[in-house]
């Protein structure tokens, strides 16, 4: 009995002659997979040639610093696409364009959230057309209206300051946020004087420096403004520049007042508008979605030249690029004063805005659009630069519950990407 547990314990005992067994069989299925294997390549060897180019063919496109010319690519027809998809379809390109985004210098963004915007509009539409000004051309469209409405009730400032105030819209949209909070308004023309041909609006609670009394935001006496007003930290303080001048040199301004929330309400895209905007000031090879390319074959020429079929605002390459391939600002200009003033800079100085700008910047937000094209129907803005619409394309349901169809088409044809931005010294 013990023996066979000893038997049943002991380990299995393999002699040579078992390992040679062993040995055999495995050498006898190799050389049967070799035999087998030979003569399948006999079989297919009128077609090794071509395996042997398609290797070669492979390793090349790999390894080819023009690889990309290899690869198949369909035609690009936007027209036909917009027949299929309708023109909000082009907004699918958007990656080869993208859209530039300032970087702050702490990677800060802003406190409120989509859902806070969305319960915000819906607020503010029924706000929106008690407006005193139903045909604001060539000011504020509803966007814009919002955006500041918005910006300035979160902020809930002590005193607010618009630099350039036209017929007065801007003046009301502040109003609605602040009810009770005094306004100062720098305007060369004084909006009272607009009345006398049409609608515009004068409020009671504000500061006029206008007509003769006017004084450029740069020449202010801060320190008087402030006192008059029972001001003690700029902190509490709103600025809204809607005054067609060089934002670099506004914020170098606001920066030394000591102000530190701004909103600019033209912040024009690289290749339009009449002023050297912030985005234009950040447009750059660094940040994704800047920089830009000049050459006449490149894909962004040929997307460029497509888009600018549909969108007021797309430029295409010729009026993207100045002389000798100058993209940034407008044309390689660093324009200001509504495009009285313009001074050609070069990519140097371009590139040394921006990171004059980062070391500033606390917070960099675009307001992005209400809506998407196909629901508002606008045909300026270019949706392949801009932020994804707050109701986007294909949310009729969300669009009217807002309140939304209730509007003019025109009203939504004004978007140049309002931004607000916190800023403070280099350092800091």
């Amino acid at each position: 009995m013990l023996e066979r547990v000893l038997s049943l314990r002991r380990p299995a005992q393999y002699s040579e002659e078992g390992d040679d067994e062993d040995d055999e069989s495995k050498t006898r299925k190799n050389i049967s997979f070799a035999v087998r294997t030979t003569q399948y390549m006999n079989k297919i060897g009128f077609l090794r040639p071509c395996i042997l180019l398609f290797l070669f063919l492979l390793i090349f496109s790999l390894f080819s610093p023009h690889s990309r010319n290899l690869v198949c690519i369909s035609s690009y027809q936007p027209s036909s696409r917009m027949n299929f998809f309708s023109i909000d379809a082009l907004d699918s390109d958007f990656g080869y364009l993208g859209v530039p985004w300032c970087r702050s210098k702490h990677g800060r963004t802003v406190e409120w959230t989509s859902k806070d915007l969305l319960k915000g509009l819906e607020e503010f539409v029924p706000i929106y057309e008690t407006r005193p000004i139903k045909n604001n051309m060539y000011g504020m469209g509803f966007d814009h209206s919002f955006g500041l409405w918005f910006i300035a009730r979160w902020l809930k400032p002590d005193l607010m300051i618009e630099s350039g105030a036209f017929k007065g819209h801007s003046t009301w949209v502040l109003r609605q946020a602040m009810p009770d909070k005094p306004i100062v308004s720098f305007t060369p023309r004084h909006p009272e004087k607009y009345l006398r041909k049409g609608p515009a609006y004068v409020d009671g609670n504000c500061t006029y420096f206008a007509g003769k009394d006017f004084v450029d935001f740069g020449s202010v006496n801060w320190g008087s403004v402030m006192k008059k007003h029972g001001i003690t930290d700029a902190n509490r303080v709103l600025i809204f520049f809607d005054d067609h001048q060089n934002e670099l040199k506004r914020l170098k301004q606001a920066l030394k007042a000591g102000f530190r929330h701004l909103v600019f309400e033209d912040n024009y895209d690289t290749g339009t508008g009449d002023h050297y905007s912030l985005r234009q000031i950040c447009d750059q090879f660094y940040i994704r979605g800047g920089g830009h390319s000049c050459f006449p074959d490149s894909d962004e020429a040929r997307i460029r030249m497509q888009r600018n079929k549909f969108w007021e605002k797309a430029v295409d390459r010729e009026e993207l690029c100045g002389p000798d391939g100058a993209w940034w600002g407008v044309r390689g200009q660093m324009r200001d004063d509504f495009n009285h003033s313009n001074k050609a800079i070069s990519y140097v100085e371009h590139f040394q805005n921006s990171r004059f700008v980062e070391s500033v910047l606390d917070v960099y937000w675009e307001l992005p659009p209400v809506a998407g094209p196909s629901l508002t129907h606008q045909t300026r803005y270019d949706p392949a630069r801009a932020q994804t619409p707050l109701v986007e394309d294909g949310r009729f349901g969300l669009f009217q519950r807002l309140g939304l169809t209730r509007l003019e088409n025109s009203v939504f044809n004004g978007y140049t990407q309002m931004v607000y931005v916190q800023i403070s010294e280099p350092g800091s």
